[in-house]
């Protein structure tokens, strides 16, 4: 796990536990809100952050890790600086069973980045096994180690050994953060220090308890439900949070509330709109897309000097504005299958599709290059598939062959040999082959500001 300050402190921190699905940025920031010290990002697989691109998102103002599938893997912001943990590494308890890997991967860490570096484990079956395991891994000079007190096998029904907790922190010089006691110790802010006072741990990380309400870290005393769950479908739409990762966070809040009217819409919910409207936000969601878009499109509209970043030359490309409308089609007929199937009977190469998106509004764009000449539609769509279908639409209306619409008569896909249109590809790019592995790999725009980002670290 990888802090993003080299002072961040472990004594006496109230702590967001580590959490699958629910550690996203939205919860992270509500954590903070009500009270939160420190928050850890969900498990993240280490592969999956290699093949990742940090793209800085200026229209929501943070930086994100994008996956090849374009899917965002971990997104933070200025808001949480120094005070997030990324984690990383096996799933679960994996690495307990190979105590060489542990140090070996500690070790690595500490010596190697300039951050703080702590673990998090669960006990082993003995306390002396478990003690022996701490020792090796203080070692490796981490900043803090964090003891889920039950053992691997174990779940929450079973209940945690503070006595194993309390074992480790008392072992150990480097601080010890108490975890697992969501069930039986914590249901509101007083049994938090409770718990850490029954493990003699530096400081007390919460997981459920924090994930029903987060507002779990006031010391005041928790806020009413409603409101929480509001907040929170506002971070997630101002960041714009996937639907269904927003969806399912309210459901773990909501518990044994699913089966109220607001729970049944929830579930019934297929779009962050329709969640909002769940929860009469429907205002606020209209408000906050319509200053989102006009942000991307403000970003957009900046020359190619603006986003430091040179206009690329497209000489050579047929285009024109359309769009693929799956109701405007046969079935079982597609235009990219009229053109592959063209192709075949006039025995040419078949098509290359080169895609590429939008960091900005995450829309796509593809050219479609047939007998080495290509050919875009000007109209940016939503999905991979839907631009390159509007690029094989483009192709096929070049050279008027049937592209599979409803009512289309059909005529022979043999209908006439291919002619390049008279256009100049002399351009050195247009006689290079494209490789199926140089698909959708660059962004169409840089996002990277000339700037230098409180961000530049992540």
């Amino acid at each position: 796990m990888i802090v993003n300050s080299l002072s961040m402190c472990y004594h006496n921190k109230l702590i967001l536990a580590p959490m699958v699905r629910v550690g996203t940025l939205p919860m992270r920031l509500l954590a903070l809100d009500y009270g939160a010290d420190i928050v850890y990002c969900e498990e993240l697989i280490d592969l999956k952050m290699l093949q990742c691109k940090r793209v800085v998102n200026e229209a929501l103002s943070t930086v994100d890790f994008v996956a090849p599938d374009d899917r965002v893997v971990f997104r933070t912001c200025e808001r949480e600086q120094s005070r997030v943990v990324f984690q990383m590494g096996g799933m679960g308890a994996a690495l307990l069973s190979d105590p060489d890997k542990i140090e070996k991967i500690l070790s690595t860490l500490v010596k190697g980045i300039q951050r703080p570096v702590t673990c998090k484990i669960r006990i082993l079956p003995s306390l002396e096994d478990t003690l022996s395991l701490v020792k090796r891994i203080e070692r490796t000079g981490i900043a803090a180690i964090a003891v889920h007190g039950r053992k691997r096998e174990e779940r929450p029904q079973h209940p945690v050994s503070c006595e194993a907790i309390k074992a480790v922190a008392e072992t150990l010089s480097i601080p010890v953060i108490a975890n697992g006691g969501s069930h039986d110790h914590i249901q509101g802010y007083l049994d938090i220090e409770d718990f850490r006072q029954a493990t003699a741990a530096s400081s007390v990380m919460v997981a459920r308890a924090a994930m029903w309400n987060p507002s779990i870290f006031l010391k005041e005393g928790p806020r009413p439900l409603e409101e929480v769950m509001q907040k929170y479908i506002r971070y997630a739409v101002q960041y714009d949070n996937h639907y269904t990762n927003t969806k399912y966070c309210l459901c773990q809040m909501l518990r044994e509330q699913l089966e109220s009217p607001q729970g049944r819409l929830l579930h019934a919910a297929q779009s962050s709109q329709e969640i909002c409207e769940a929860f009469g936000l429907g205002a606020f969601y209209e408000e906050t897309t319509r200053e989102l878009d006009a942000r991307r499109a403000k970003l957009l509209a900046r020359s190619p000097e603006e986003v430091e970043e040179p206009a690329e030359d497209t000489s050579g490309i047929t285009k024109m504005a359309v769009k693929f409308d799956r109701r405007a089609y046969s079935p079982q007929i597609t235009p990219k299958m009229c053109l592959l199937e063209w192709c075949r009977r006039e025995k040419l190469a078949q098509p290359v599709y080169e895609t590429v998106q939008r960091p900005l509004d995450r829309l796509f764009c593809s050219v479609v290059t047939v007998a080495e000449q290509k050919y875009q539609s000007t109209l940016w769509d939503k999905s991979k598939k839907l631009a390159e279908q509007a690029a094989a639409i483009v192709c096929l209306r070049s050279q008027g062959l049937p592209e599979g619409r409803l009512g289309e008569e059909g005529p022979s896909l043999h209908k006439r040999k291919w002619e390049a249109p008279d256009q100049d590809t002399g351009h050195p790019r247009a006689q290079e082959p494209v490789m199926p592995g140089e698909l959708c790999k660059k962004p169409f725009l840089a996002l990277a500001s000339g700037k230098e980002s409180p961000l530049e670290g992540w």
